[in-house]
């Protein structure tokens, strides 16, 4: 779907689209396939009642996609075990009524307890694991996974799955162990898009458990680090294999909380992105601790296609079946959005999407940083300076200029005169813009001048 806010009705064209592919004028949406490689420069062009807009937009076929992060919404973050066919077409409503469609936000990802489990009382979540040809039986909150991803397709966006390598998933049901072929044909015939592939009960196969040893813990996420790389690498790379055998772009996200320095090697088993560490919570210790301590290391391996994922957003309602406020204050969410986007970080909204507030509407929906996290060249930020409760990250834009952000960790709003322009790659005159308020800010000579700066706490 072409991303493009304003009133509708909205007309959309598109100049020199590539043979194989059609756009629906109404909707914005494009769809088809190409059979050549190739690079396609195409004019895309929005119209409604007060004017009209086009822009460039570069479409690329070849062998890498997720060319960049991708941006959507994950179930688990707020229903967790409680997770249903319902709520996620509601969240997937919620993407298009309130406009996040529009800025880019694509895909609607269904997290663990889409399956059967092997020791919940709830009767929705009883029944075999398998048929009798070992194909994976969805459980009766989710009767019809073609006609969801159907259902989701219809509305513009584009839909995810989840598994395990091992027996289990991290919730106890059906993992895709000893079937991965099986599995991956049967995502991309019911039409999913996104696949995150989470290690938990693989750790006790990798320690020599049969996989019919009921000692087999669905929560063993391993020991962060201390796994042998082949040992690490062996199921991902299997699944990469399946996925990549489908008639069908498949993003594939490595969930293994950054075991064995996944960022060297999560390209080289056709990941497109990987957890580079465990999950997040909705405090402060966890999204600073995640954010500003443990991402630097992998930053030079992040590129088009290749993401380094520091988790999900945990902003809104959120809370693993128990959803609540996030106890974030207001300036500990623009720090968790901005980072994540100087990270090129892949941005999945964990929150309950029926109770979506316009802060958070607004924290989401700001296109200029927004732009920042999409940017094409795909180069992460990473920390140059660091002063005390200071942290200044950088990185280089596509068009050649720099995104910096500044962060206080410290507990008291922060006075500075910020010249040390060197560090973040700048010299002469600059207009420095402040991307969240959309002005521009004093122009400055790099030589002399100083940009006067408040960082909240």
């Amino acid at each position: 779907t072409i991303a493009a806010t304003g009133d509708r009705p909205m007309s959309f064209s598109a100049q020199n689209l590539p043979e194989g592919l059609k756009l629906d004028p109404a909707t914005g949406r494009i769809t088809g396939a190409l059979a050549m490689k190739g690079e396609h420069i195409v004019m895309l062009g929005a119209k409604n009642s007060l004017g009209s807009v086009e822009k460039k937009f570069r479409i690329v076929c070849g062998d890498q996609i997720a060319l960049t992060p991708p941006m959507g919404w994950n179930s688990w973050n707020c229903f967790a075990q409680e997770n249903s066919a319902d709520n996620v077409k509601a969240a997937a409503d919620v993407l298009v009524k309130r406009g996040l469609a529009n800025h880019g936000w694509t895909y609607v990802n269904i997290d663990d307890f889409w399956q059967n489990n092997r020791e919940s009382q709830d009767p929705t979540l009883q029944g075999p694991f398998r048929d009798t040809d070992g194909f994976v039986v969805p459980n009766a909150r989710f009767p019809d996974m073609k006609g969801l991803a159907d259902y989701v397709h219809g509305l513009g966006l584009k839909i995810g799955l989840y598994s395990s390598p091992g027996p289990w998933t991290c919730g106890g049901c059906t993992g895709s162990f000893q079937h991965e072929q099986q599995d991956a044909q049967t995502y991309a015939k019911w039409g999913f898009d996104y696949f995150k592939y989470d290690w938990c009960s693989y750790g006790s196969i990798a320690d020599g458990k049969a996989a019919t040893d009921k000692s087999i813990s669905s929560s063993d996420a391993g020991e962060k680090g201390k796994r042998d790389v082949e040992v690490a690498t062996y199921p991902y790379r299997l699944m990469g294999k399946f996925l990549r055998e489908q008639k069908r772009d498949i993003v594939f996200s490595v969930c293994q909380y950054g075991m064995s320095e996944v960022w060297k090697w999560g390209a080289s088993v056709n990941g497109n992105c990987w957890r580079t560490t465990y999950d997040i919570t909705d405090t402060w210790e966890s999204m600073s601790s995640i954010g500003f301590d443990q991402q630097d290391q992998a930053a030079p391996f992040a590129k088009p296609g290749n993401w380094n994922d520091p988790d999900m957003l945990v902003v809104g309602h959120v809370g693993w079946g128990n959803p609540h406020p996030t106890r974030l204050t207001p300036d500990e969410q623009y720090t968790h959005i901005s980072l994540w986007c100087l990270l090129s970080a892949p941005l999945l909204i964990g929150c309950d999407m029926t109770k979506f507030d316009d802060f958070t509407l607004s924290l989401l929906t700001n296109d200029e940083v927004l732009a920042i996290d999409q940017d094409p060249l795909g180069k992460q930020a990473t920390c140059v300076i660091k002063d005390g409760d200071l942290r200044v990250y950088a990185r280089e834009l596509e068009d050649g200029s720099r995104a910096v952000g500044f962060f206080n960790r410290g507990g008291k709003p922060m006075e500075l005169s910020f010249k040390d322009f060197a560090k973040i790659g700048l010299t002469g005159k600059q207009t420095p813009r402040d991307l969240w308020r959309q002005k521009n800010l004093a122009a400055v000579d790099t030589a002399m001048d100083s940009i006067p700066l408040t960082i909240p706490a």
